[in-house]
Formats: C-alpha cells, structure tokens, sequence
C-alpha cells in the first residue's frame, strides 16, 4: 500500500530540516526521505529554468525511492516550478510560500519585513499572497544574499552572519518592522543571531510549521496517511559534505537514520 511509502523532501541544502522537524513532529508515523543538493546551493540565484532542472532531477531521485508525496521545501522552486511539477506528476506536492498572512495577523505597527531569495518576491505565489493577505499594509522585501552560503558550512552563528543580518534588518527596525517573515528554508537557522541583532524587537514567522499541517491535510485527503506502529524509517542523502549535513541531521534526530552522499 502507498500509505506505507515513505514522504519525500528536498531543498538546494540543509534549509529544509526545519521542515522536516515540523513534519516529524505532527506525523511521527511517517517514514522520510530527505534530499540536500547542497553541492548546488544556493537555488535562490540561478536562472528559473536551472533551478527547475535540479529541481526535476531531486524529484525524480526521490520518485525511485517510491515516494508517495513530495515536500518542495525550497521557496526558490515553489515559486517557479511547483505548477508544472504538480502538472506533470500523479502524486501531491506541497510547496513553500512567504508566510504574509499570520505576519498580517501578528504586527501592531502594520509593517512587515520579508527576508528572501529573488526568484522567491518574483514568483506568482508571493504576489498572490501579497495582493490576497497584505493590502494596506507596508512590506519591505530584502533578498538575503550569502546567508545560505553561510548556513550550508554550519556557520550561521558567525561575525559574518552577523554582519550580513545587520545591514537587512536594521533599515527595516528603523521604518518601524515589527514582524519579519522569513522567506527561506534556511533562515530559520538564523533565529538566534536575527533575535540578537533585533534584541529580541520583532516577531519571527517561520512557515514550517504550517507546512507540516498542509501535508497532514494532503495525505488524509488522499488516504495516503500511514498508520504503521511500527519504527518509521528516515533516510538521507546529500550531494555535498557529509560531516556537514551529520551536523544537522544530528540535531533534530533521537532516531537510527541513514546518511549517504549521492551524486545525480
């Protein structure tokens, strides 16, 4: 039964965990497989139509493994290929978006700041949600060059770090942001240093969380939940450092799991 198969999740690196976090935690029945392609991160500066062939390939390495849905969590692609890989597959795929409305629900000063990739503010899913969620408010976008970088060699916490979140967030604090959204599966390893640099200012919105409810509902909608008692299994792979990608998997996992690097 495809109730037993496991979920597949991919990002252009390590961002994604964070959503498999949220994933394991509301489904601990589940099986996952997770798929870093670290060695071509970062997905947000590419050109649309290479960032959807990588993309592509991610998706078809996870299909051989009998995957029964496909958990895009990477903004980048959403934003300019979750329509055609939804078209072009007979499985369900949940994708990522810029997390307008709860930032809506949570500011007192009406002005939001939203740290992103590029290809993520041009993507059609952003500007419905912007048109659909955010009128009348102010939004400030600001695409976070080289926090990816830092985060795929494990150095989210450095002087670096620091620096780059400064010089995105503080103009924001100073036109009066009380809510940043963030746009990018890896940014919320971030959390801490952006909590520093706001000294603790601002609200924080991290879509993981509703993510993980979103392929709850898909999976019951399509009876494709597993009720197995038995251990689930969880299996990654990574086309970059496996010292790295340990680091992380490590963090988030009580469970035996497997760690390969691949190359596709």
């Amino acid at each position: 039964m495809m109730s037993k198969h496991p979920i597949g999740i991919f990002d252009s690196g390590v961002g994604g965990i964070c959503v498999l976090k949220e994933i394991k935690k509301l489904l601990p029945c589940e099986s996952i497989n997770y798929f870093a392609d670290s060695r071509n991160c970062p997905y947000g500066s590419k050109a649309k139509e290479k960032a959807l062939f990588l993309a592509r390939k991610n998706i078809e390495f996870l299909l051989e493994q009998n995957c029964k849905m496909i958990v895009i969590a990477c903004n980048t692609v959403t934003a300019v290929a979750i329509d055609r890989f939804r078209s072009d597959y007979n499985i369900p795929f949940i994708g990522m978006e810029p997390a307008l409305k709860p930032a809506v629900l949570r500011t007192k000063t009406r002005k939001i700041g939203i740290l992103a990739t590029e290809n993520t503010f041009n993507g059609r899913l952003f500007k419905q949600t912007f048109e659909r969620y955010a009128n009348g408010m102010e939004v400030f976008v600001q695409p976070g060059y080289g926090l990816v970088e830092l985060v795929e060699k494990g150095a989210q916490n450095s002087g670096k770090a620091r620096c780059l979140l400064e010089e995105y967030l503080l103009p924001m604090l100073a036109k009066g942001v009380d809510t940043i959204v963030l746009g990018c599966t890896h940014y919320p390893f971030l959390k801490d240093m952006i909590k520093r640099v706001t000294k603790n200012s601002v609200t924080i919105i991290d879509p993981a969380d509703a993510v993980a409810v979103q392929a709850k509902r898909i999976l019951v909608e399509f009876n494709l939940i597993s009720n197995n008692s038995a251990d689930p299994e969880f299996h990654f792979y990574t086309t970059g450092e496996k010292t790295i990608a340990e680091k992380f998997f490590c963090h988030i996992m009580s469970e035996p799991y497997g760690l390969e690097q691949v190359k596709i």
